[in-house]
């Protein structure tokens, strides 16, 4: 089997078998074909695959490093991996070249999560801090304006208020929040990470952001089924989203390090510092292992100290 045949039966098997997402088998695809372009770079052809051997994975590896940090070339070697394991399975290698090479080591970066102040203030700023124009605009112009600062509100809130995803966000329709079984509404996610499916509730003050950009939206004829659009009227992207969030960081005067999965930390170390169980937590964000979630233990010394002073018998000097 060539490289080019290998390559499509992985991408079905990717699709079909795995049932990842385009963008997850997008992401396998790329680091495979980055293997690929290194040993023909290196060896002017391709290296059959039934010969490809860890020497040469290493020495992609090899030079990996200095241009990309140990999470990607993590990556990049999990994918490989699973391409190898792929090819075991249809016969066309004896053994994983890739399996007993060890990726770096990663740092144990804690979340950057944004105070209760902080988060209030960017969630806010769009509707609390106009943006200026050198020209005097038109009415259709002033309403789709006023109708992106609402949408921009609606964005902010929804994430620190259900701890979604940006992608997750950006991948919601207007169907998909449902106000009728409970008094609180939800929010379906359909298509979570790994393809999960969750519900998550949407707090009061979220909802009416929603309903006030939902409201605009409306009056200015946006057609497209997706919860938020940009000024076009298409889905927005999270690329979009993170400039979003920069612009009115910016413009609420915060200091502090924000970006879209910020709030999402943010809205996982608040409930926390509210007692709120770790468990429950973790169905919230969507998480796979309770191990992803227990790194905001770590976060949220604040809490734990306040456990501490008021609980422990010796903990307050006399």
């Amino acid at each position: 089997m060539d490289w080019d045949t290998a390559l499509g039966a992985f991408k079905a098997y990717l699709e079909i078998e795995r049932a990842y997402s385009p963008k997850t088998t997008e992401v396998y695809l790329r680091d495979v074909l980055a293997l690929r372009t290194h040993l023909v770079a290196k060896r002017g052809k391709d290296v059959p695959l039934a010969r490809l051997s860890a020497i040469e994975i290493r020495s992609q590896l090899a030079a990996l490093h200095g241009e990309n940090g140990p999470a990607t070339i993590s990556r990049k070697l999990s994918s490989v991996r699973a391409f190898c394991r792929f090819l075991v399975k249809r016969g066309v290698m004896a053994g994983n070249p890739g399996a007993a090479i060890r990726g770096p080591k990663k740092p144990k970066g804690l979340p950057r999560a944004l105070d209760v102040d902080d988060a209030f203030r960017l969630v806010e700023a769009p509707v609390h801090t106009g943006k200026t124009s050198a020209r005097k605009l038109s009415t259709n112009e002033e309403a789709r304006h006023g109708m992106l600062r609402l949408r921009d509100a609606a964005m902010m809130e929804l994430i620190y208020s259900t701890g979604l995803r940006v992608s997750e966000a950006c991948g919601l329709d207007i169907t998909d929040i449902d106000r009728s079984r409970y008094n609180t509404p939800l929010v379906l996610v359909r298509h979570g990470k790994g393809n999960k499916s969750r519900e998550v509730p949407l707090g009061g003050k979220a909802d009416e952001a929603v309903d006030a950009y939902l409201a605009v939206r409306k009056a200015l004829g946006a057609q497209d089924a997706a919860l938020f659009v940009n000024a076009q009227g298409v889905r927005l992207t999270p690329r979009s989203v993170q400039r979003m969030v920069k612009r009115w960081t910016i413009a609420g005067g915060i200091h502090a390090l924000a970006t879209p999965h910020g709030l999402r930390h943010s809205f996982a170390t608040h409930l926390l510092d509210e007692g709120v169980d770790l468990r429950a937590i973790q169905e919230l964000l969507g998480h796979a292992s309770l191990s992803s979630t227990q790194i905001y233990t770590k976060v949220s010394l604040d809490h734990l100290m306040k456990v501490y002073d008021d609980a422990h018998p010796r903990a307050k000097k006399i």
